[in-house]
């Protein structure tokens, strides 16, 4: 079955730095396009960035020139380098496979991401 696990969620200082990793299994990973969602409290998900299955990136206006996406296709994995954080970035942050021929999309449980000081 499909899989995404996400890591490197946590509570760090406003200006401070962090590094999500989302592991996926059970998907030709190389084919899907993979994104970052936030959901803050209260607040519907957001899109934060975006990677291409040809290495194109999207990324929310919020964030751009603080977050970088990136994935490893040979390791199955989709990164979201977070700099500069405030605490507006405090959310749940979710992995996301989006295959659009197939029209399939699949989600990870989520990690917390908490900017305070």
């Amino acid at each position: 079955q499909v899989q995404l696990v996400e890591s490197g969620g946590g509570l760090v200082q406003p200006g401070g730095s962090l590094r999500l990793s989302c592991a996926a299994s059970g998907i030709i990973f190389s084919t899907y396009a993979m994104g970052w969602y936030r959901q803050a409290p209260g607040k519907q998900r957001e899109l934060v960035a975006t990677i291409s299955s040809g290495g194109s990136t999207n990324y929310a206006d919020s964030v751009k020139g603080r977050f970088t996406i990136s994935r490893d296709n040979a390791k199955k994995m989709v990164y979201l380098q977070m700099n500069s954080l405030k605490p507006e970035d405090t959310a749940v942050y979710y992995c996301n496979a989006h295959h659009d021929r197939l029209r399939f999309d699949f989600w990870g449980q989520g990690t917390q991401v908490t900017v305070s000081s």
